[in-house]
């Protein structure tokens, strides 16, 4: 089985960032990397593509990442998939309502890209 990461933002320049990031997955490792530009084609591509890691934003239009976070850590099909949001949003408050919603990971941006790549790689089963 391909083992997938998924990347939704809003933001062409944070999702670009993120690919090159993650690059290293796919060149050394196969890991197909997917990107959304909003939380409705995000749900969409985590129930056809059944990644194993998202990176999600949280201020999206369509569909906001607290509404996609709940929708797959809602539903236990979706059991074994990791979500990591990566967003502005750095209040307590905002972190808490992040993790309550099934979060793995609340991360904040800007974003060290090595710690993305760490994060990935273990929930990956990566780890060299």
């Amino acid at each position: 089985m391909v083992q997938k990461v998924l990347i939704v933002d809003d933001e062409t320049h944070i999702r670009a960032l993120l690919e090159q990031t993650l690059e290293e997955l796919e060149e050394d490792y196969d890991v197909e990397i997917l990107s959304a530009s909003d939380g409705r084609e995000g749900l969409s591509l985590i129930q056809k593509e059944r990644p194993q890691v998202v990176f999600l934003d949280i201020m999206m239009p369509e569909m906001n990442g607290y509404e996609v976070c709940q929708k797959v850590k809602g539903s236990p099909e979706f059991d074994e998939t990791n979500v990591i949001l990566l967003t502005a949003k750095g209040q307590e408050v905002d972190r808490e309502q992040g993790i309550m919603c099934g979060a793995l990971k609340y991360m904040t941006k800007p974003f060290d890209p090595d710690e993305v790549l760490m994060i990935a790689k273990e929930l990956l089963g990566l780890d060299e």
